[in-house]
């Protein structure tokens, strides 16, 4: 194709005259020789000038943006569901992690009504050393009541030891 179009211009070229006057022939472009070169190349396809070229190319910046705008609303998209998911995440997480601390709250808060309880209900050290001074009077007393029976029955056992001995008949109580 580009060889025909060359041959065109060519003979276009060889009838121009020149500035100065003198008539230059670069081809010969005789009946015979154009025929014959015409008729081994076939039809010459008529080149279409572009017509439109700017419309064409706003329509296909237009396609390209839309393109380019669906693609990343989807990565926006993609990305806004990966974070809501993550945030559920964190809720549920967060939610769990406050019943367990409500229900250590609560633990606490009966732990600290027992403790109030028994403290109310528990001695002092007042109290128990006032205790511990009644229990050795007591115990003191009862050991000297002991040794008060001992003493007693004592005196029991050699009256019945002496009786023994003695034929008398005399009880001293």
């Amino acid at each position: 194709m580009a060889s025909v179009s060359r041959l065109g211009a060519m003979a276009r070229v060889s009838r121009q005259i020149p500035r100065n006057g003198l008539q230059c022939h670069f081809l010969n472009t005789s009946a015979v020789l154009r025929s014959e070169a015409m008729s081994n190349l076939g039809t010459v396809a008529v080149q279409k000038k572009p017509i439109g070229g700017f419309r064409g190319g706003i329509v296909g910046f237009l396609f390209g943006f839309s393109l380019a705008s669906s693609f990343a609303a989807y990565h926006l998209l993609e990305e806004y569901q990966k974070a809501s998911a993550a945030l559920q995440a964190s809720v549920e997480e967060l939610k769990i992690s406050t019943e367990k601390v409500s229900a250590h709250v609560r633990r606490i808060d009966a732990v600290e009504k027992d403790l109030k309880a028994m403290s109310d209900s528990s001695a002092t050290k007042e109290d128990i050393s006032r205790v511990r001074a009644e229990v050795k009077k007591l115990y003191d007393g009862l050991h000297v009541e002991f040794l008060d029976l001992r003493t007693h029955v004592w005196g029991i056992q050699q009256d019945l030891h002496k009786l023994s001995k003695k034929d008398s008949t005399e009880v001293r109580i």
